[in-house]
């Protein structure tokens, strides 16, 4: 008696139906779903209808077009119940909005119109998003074909956004309206990469947010350094001290209480971010920089996914035209950003940064700081059972160790993670290559097959090996 390889079985059908499933993308990378554009708000309602009439066709006995709050693009949900009583319950999270893109920004094709190159899939939106997000609905047909299911091993939802490239600004919203349909065990985002080609990787987590504008004010009007300067304060002057003060000699920042609750690197995750083939000199030209400058005691890898950081985004105020004018200026302006890891809290860090700004503002400096927004860090341990079934899966597909890394950006994860109260894991397989938000963005067909099939996995492994909190 022959026992049929599931392994076998999957790139088996992912093969014979790879022509067909390249094809459907490629209808789909023809809507210009450019969010920023108001323009564009049809072609954006267009692909979640399209994306929504294909769920239904792959198997999804429900697929929504969701609409979001104050007029905004709408989103797309499905939902395809296992039929287990024990099956855990995944949400898989992902956008169908697309960056602007028009051959005369230097696209050697129209970026609307997909072509194939030596094995890469050319077109707005192949890596970023759709051609992650669409990955999923192979790998569903892939994982029922090879195990003879008729619903998947796992309760299945999807919510795919609309407006992740304008900065998901009803998305929480709709999270917390949803709350109840949208419950999940799992949170799986495919909206990341891995760390190159020959080496796949896993995230772990996102860097959270929060940015404030400070406006100084001193004088009613601009007036003469010589008759009133060092004799009343100078706003510009403020500015410049509290932009001094802002970290100490070690870089670390140095606003009372940033650091409370931050979750330190283990010497295990030290180890497997040194475990990368990280070349430092081509990071650097990347950066267009010519030096690495950070907090003492970490790696550049290390400071850009796991420590917190405050960084000055814009500083202006008083004359800069030509030559010189000796004012005092009336005001002065500055915007900082922060980014914070797991343990921090945003509100805490916002009434940190407030207290420090009024400790340091002299008597006759009048001022306002405005937080427009922020958001939440998220991370999964590393010993965590479904992050686990997810490095299986990768492994599986690739044939290869897989490691680890996380995102020094932020996105809309925790907000998935902070409204349902699950883990969130990161599945992607695009590389830096692939050009997001660039000019030329493609996909790599092996690898959006690699996609395919770690999907085909991931069903019956975190089923198999789901462990109820």
């Amino acid at each position: 008696m022959t026992t049929l390889n599931p392994d076998s079985a999957v790139r088996d059908y992912i093969a014979a139906h790879r022509d067909a499933f390249l094809d459907d993308l490629a209808a789909w990378l023809r809507i210009p779903s450019v969010s920023a554009d108001p323009e564009r708000g049809a072609d954006v309602r267009a692909s979640a209808e399209w994306l929504a009439a294909k769920l239904r066709e792959t198997g999804f006995p429900v697929a929504e077009v969701w609409e979001t709050a104050n007029g905004g693009l709408p989103a797309v949900f499905a939902e395809w119940p296992s039929g287990d009583p024990d099956a855990p319950t995944v949400l898989v999270y992902g956008h169908h909005d697309v960056q602007p893109a028009a051959k005369a920004d230097g696209w050697a094709t129209e970026p609307f119109e997909p072509v194939v190159v030596d094995g890469r899939m050319f077109a707005r939106g192949a890596a970023d998003d759709k051609g992650q997000v669409f990955f999923h609905t192979l790998g569903i047909r892939a994982h029922l074909a090879a195990t003879g299911r008729t619903a998947p091993a796992v309760n299945l939802k999807f919510l795919i956004e609309g407006e992740e490239e304008s900065g998901s600004p009803n998305f929480a919203a709709l999270v917390r309206e949803r709350a109840e349909r949208l419950a999940a065990d799992v949170v799986v985002i495919s909206d990341t990469g891995m760390w190159a080609e020959d080496t796949p990787t896993v995230c772990t987590g996102m860097r959270g947010l929060a940015d404030c504008q400070i406006d100084l004010y001193g004088p009613d009007t601009d007036i003469h350094s010589g008759s009133f300067g060092g004799a009343v304060p100078n706003p510009a002057d403020e500015a410049a001290r509290l932009v001094a003060a802002l970290h100490d000699t070690d870089r670390r920042v140095a606003i009372p209480g940033f650091y409370d609750g931050v979750v330190e690197l283990t010497d295990e995750e030290r180890a497997l971010f040194a475990e990368l083939p990280f070349d430092e000199a081509s990071w650097l030209r990347t950066a267009k920089s010519r030096a690495t400058l950070g907090e003492s005691g970490y790696s550049t890898l290390e400071r850009i996914w796991a420590r917190p950081t405050a960084e000055v985004n814009g500083i202006w105020g008083g004359y800069t035209g030509p030559g010189g004018k000796t004012i005092i200026p009336a005001e002065a302006h500055l915007k900082l950003s922060f980014r914070l890891v797991a343990g921090q809290d945003v509100e805490k860090v916002r009434q940190a940064v407030a207290a420090w700004v009024e400790q340091q503002i002299p008597a006759g400096i009048r001022y306002e700081i405005v937080f427009p927004g922020a958001t939440r860090p998220c991370l999964t341990p590393l010993t965590h059972p479904a992050l686990q079934s997810v490095v299986r899966s990768m492994s599986r597909a690739f044939e290869k160790k897989v490691r680890f890394t996380r995102e020094g950006g932020s996105g809309p994860a925790a907000d998935l993670q902070d409204v349902l109260g699950a883990p969130v894991l990161f599945l992607g397989i695009s590389v830096p290559s692939d050009g997001w938000h660039s000019i030329n963005e493609k996909v790599e067909l092996d690898l959006l097959a690699k996609g395919v099939e770690t999907s085909a996995y991931l069903w019956g492994d975190l089923a198999a090996n789901w462990q109820p909190a």
